[in-house]
């Protein structure tokens, strides 16, 4: 698969910082010496953190290099580092470990959880988001497409129907078996987009990017068209002219006895 695209990603940046602000403006952490940015992306969310703990160590970390030029341009005062977030191990314990929709392309999530735990100091917290949105018609629809078209035969069974994340209850149970004091909670955002093709846009550089990677570029141009045909027939534009996107996001702030 392509490296990820900041450019496109940073379209709709207004929209994806707003979950990593509700997220951080849950954490309760008087002073925090070391603190890791998982999946920091072009450096959006990592701002946020050195912003509010300007005296911290902030690493951010991710796997793709494009997102981290980008994110070290934006942010010079900040660490950064290319790593797998499944096998990431920091040099020194932290005290917060923050993760703005990123754990969602992590598998394994009841191994991975007790894993960031161990990398917390005693007293630290671990804070994430992820996109709950598989069931969602902007997602559903991209199984759909590729289901039905002649390219089907790229995509694995298992593509149909991946879901990695646990339920809430799920994730609730094992940081709470953990000894973490647990705040959880699921937000539903309504983006006001200017079109259809803008939610195309938008998933182009996250959800999308499984289905595009396996095909061509005439497949892909194919793809996409069919896929907003099969969008429009659900996004229809409200009284302005303007479409809403539903987009629910699941928030978990653990932290760590």
């Amino acid at each position: 698969m392509k490296d990820w695209n900041p450019e496109l990603y940073l379209q709709f940046e207004a929209e994806r910082t707003r979950p990593a602000r509700e997220l951080l403006s849950r954490i309760v952490h008087q002073q925090a010496n070391y603190i890791s940015d998982l999946g920091c992306g072009p450096g959006n969310s990592t701002e946020l953190l050195h912003n509010a703990y300007p005296e911290a160590r902030v690493t951010g970390v991710d796997s793709s290099q494009a997102m981290l030029e980008q994110a070290k341009q934006r942010l010079p005062a900040c660490q950064f580092q290319q790593a797998d977030i499944g096998h990431w191990r920091p040099e020194n314990p932290q005290d917060i470990i923050y993760a703005n929709a990123s754990l969602q392309w992590v598998p394994n999530h009841n191994q991975l959880m007790l894993h960031l735990l161990r990398q917390l100091v005693p007293g630290g917290v671990l804070a994430f988001q992820v996109p709950d949105n598989l069931d969602q018609p902007s997602h559903a629809l991209m199984r759909k497409v590729a289901s039905e078209g002649t390219w089907s035969a790229k995509y694995s069974q298992q593509r149909y129907h991946d879901k990695v994340l646990l339920t809430t209850e799920g994730y609730y149970d094992l940081l709470a078996e953990a000894g973490c004091q647990v705040d959880i909670w699921r937000t539903t955002f309504y983006h006001v987009m200017p079109s259809v093709a803008a939610i195309v846009e938008w998933v182009k550089s996250t959800g999308l990017r499984p289905f595009l990677a396996p095909l061509d570029e005439t497949e892909q141009q194919a793809f996409l068209q069919h896929y907003l045909a099969e969008l429009e027939k659900v996004y229809l534009p409200r009284s302005d002219g303007q479409v809403l996107l539903a987009f629910p996001r699941l928030f978990v702030v653990a932290t760590k006895p």
